[in-house]
């Protein structure tokens, strides 16, 4: 009995080696389990409605890892214009990541009132699009001849060797002061300076107006109320070491919205360069790559649609096209008839007050509803003044009319769009009647397609999500 429930010398060797090698097994799984948990990290992300999400995710997530992962589970379309936004509200500032940031790093920069947003912004690499008519002639010296196209123009902003001075007026605020000046100022490589002679850009007339090494850009919100700024196109220059004192910040202000977007595009190019525009590069190479794959234009069903005659027992197709024609006109006359007796039916009935073509819109991601012009245009600058961007709102001063808000040329200008009755039937139009659509759905996109009588096609619409 003893020999057989006993243990040998050697048995119990392996069976103490047996238990070590599963501690350190354990030990290792541990620490590996451990290692995995330090890469991640809770960061909370807010929408436009102020709303918040916290999102589990890598420390070395970039911010176009993020956009991303959040276009994922939002179930938007990923067209690359989204962006995460780094936002302070107590000092008013902002600014968009670059593509390249790691998220981490930089809300470790951040004080505990700023926050992230997940917003668009169209106008993130417009610069790269049309880089010659973005700088005004009299803003750019090149440190070399610039002759040639597009092409030569971009070479030399990217290039060390031959990159411009940018150059202009700028009002610029006395620290720790609440005076501001209108200064000369000069964008090298080395920083910013100001001109103490005029417009001279002699060694002897420089002064240094501020360091861009150890320091990050922002775009100033509301600056006449919070810094009594003398226009509302402000700029700011935060050194990385400040996190909550507005003493330290270094605030600029241009004279219109188009100088600033030339100012902050010249200190992105000063600061990134090269690799600026290999983000840009990125996405637009990867839609080439899957062109032949992408989605067309035009949807599947409706490129493989064919005229039907379901008048008999069974359906036929229509081959012949003048038949086809006439059956399309008489199922469009019909459908007319239909739409009249809805409507005359929802007029009458107080169960339904308005017909599906007075609210089907508030369905569509570019209606905003009843919001005032002055948010309206906020929401086009936040998410880029490209040509083309655009949303519809209620009217504030015609309750059965709409406001389409677009962008052209960096300027926001609203058009009024009212009910045209016929026969019964509501309409909507731009024009005075001379262009008639049964819907705003049908309205936009027309626009979409021609310019008519707005001075651009609508190509972007502005949009919020809820993550």
């Amino acid at each position: 009995m003893s020999r057989r429930l006993g243990w040998t010398p050697r048995a119990r060797v392996r069976w103490l080696g047996s238990c070590c090698s599963e501690r350190a097994r354990s030990r290792d799984v541990s620490s590996q389990l451990a290692q995995l948990c330090a890469e991640t990290q809770d960061l909370k992300i807010f929408t436009e409605d102020g709303t918040g999400k916290v999102v589990e995710i890598l420390t070395d997530m970039t911010a176009r890892d993020l956009c991303q992962l959040l276009v994922h589970r939002s179930h938007c379309v990923d067209d690359n214009s989204w962006t995460i936004v780094e936002h302070h509200p107590q000092l008013g500032l902002e600014r968009c990541l670059e593509d390249h940031e790691v998220v981490v790093q930089v809300e470790s920069t951040m004080a505990n009132e700023g926050k992230f947003l997940f917003r668009k912004n169209y106008g993130k690499y417009e610069f790269f699009k049309n880089p010659m008519t973005f700088f005004p002639d009299q803003m750019v010296t090149w440190c070399q001849q610039s002759n040639g196209g597009q092409t030569q123009i971009l070479q030399n902003f990217l290039n060390v060797n031959s990159c411009p001075e940018i150059q202009g007026y700028l009002y610029v605020k006395d620290l720790g002061r609440k005076s501001w000046k209108r200064m000369y100022v000069c964008l090298r490589r080395s920083g910013l300076y100001f001109s103490t002679k005029g417009i001279s850009k002699e060694p002897r007339h420089l002064q240094l107006l501020a360091d861009l090494e150890d320091s990050t850009v922002f775009y100033v919100i509301s600056g006449k109320k919070l810094y009594g700024a003398p226009t509302d196109y402000g700029l700011c220059i935060k050194p990385n070491k400040v996190r909550n004192d507005p003493k330290e910040l270094r605030l600029l202000c241009a004279e219109d919205e188009h100088g600033r977007s030339c100012w902050m595009t010249a200190f992105r190019l000063l600061k990134y360069g090269m690799l600026l525009y290999q983000n840009y590069c990125v996405p637009v190479e990867r839609k080439t790559a899957l062109s032949p794959f992408s989605t067309p234009v035009r949807s599947v069903s409706e490129n493989s649609l064919v005229a039907m005659d379901f008048s008999g027992q069974t359906g036929r197709v229509i081959n012949n096209p003048a038949e086809a024609q006439s059956a399309a006109v008489e199922e469009a006359h019909a459908w007319r008839k239909r739409s009249a007796r809805i409507n005359m039916l929802g007029s009458q009935s107080p169960l339904h007050p308005c017909t599906l073509s007075t609210v089907i819109h508030r369905t569509q991601h570019w209606f905003h509803g009843r919001i005032t012009r002055e948010e309206s245009h906020r929401i086009i600058r936040q998410q880029g003044l490209v040509d083309g961007l655009f949303l519809l709102r209620d009217s504030q001063s015609n309750p059965k009319a709409f406001v389409l808000t677009l962008c052209h040329h960096q300027k926001i200008k609203n058009f009024q769009i009212l009910p045209y009755e016929e026969e019964g039937q509501i309409f909507f139009t731009l024009d005075e009647g001379n262009t008639r659509f049964s819907d705003l759905i049908q309205l936009v996109d027309f626009y979409q397609l021609n310019k008519g009588v707005l001075p651009c096609r609508l190509k972007h619409h502005c949009i919020r999500v809820a993550l």
